[in-house]
């Protein structure tokens, strides 16, 4: 039976003897190699770095003030109208040469 092969890298660290002690007795102790104790707490640690800088937390009432934003916007002001202008003039007026399209 064929199974897919996941691609894998390497990581190496130096780490003092002691460390290195007390990261073999806790991977013996829930049964695994080093090296999975290892992978899977530095995996759990990296998402939680990883969701702390990607989540925004918002209080209630935060929550409420941008709900009642998105169902009842404010009427443009004169900035906005101006802009709005400007962009359709560029992207509308067929004697302008075409906007460059940006990539994001």
């Amino acid at each position: 039976m064929a199974t897919k092969t996941e691609e894998r890298g390497r990581i190496t660290a130096r780490a003092p003897q002691l460390v290195v002690d007390e990261l073999e007795e806790a991977a013996a102790l829930v049964g695994v190699t080093i090296n999975q104790f290892v992978v899977q707490a530095a995996t759990e640690k990296a998402r939680t770095i990883i969701d702390a800088f990607t989540r925004i937390n918002l209080s209630r009432r935060d929550a409420a003030f941008i709900a009642d934003l998105l169902d009842n916007p404010p009427a443009p002001n004169e900035a906005l109208l101006r802009a709005a202008q400007r962009y359709e003039k560029v992207v509308f007026n067929e004697d302008s040469p075409a906007p460059k399209s940006s990539r994001h």
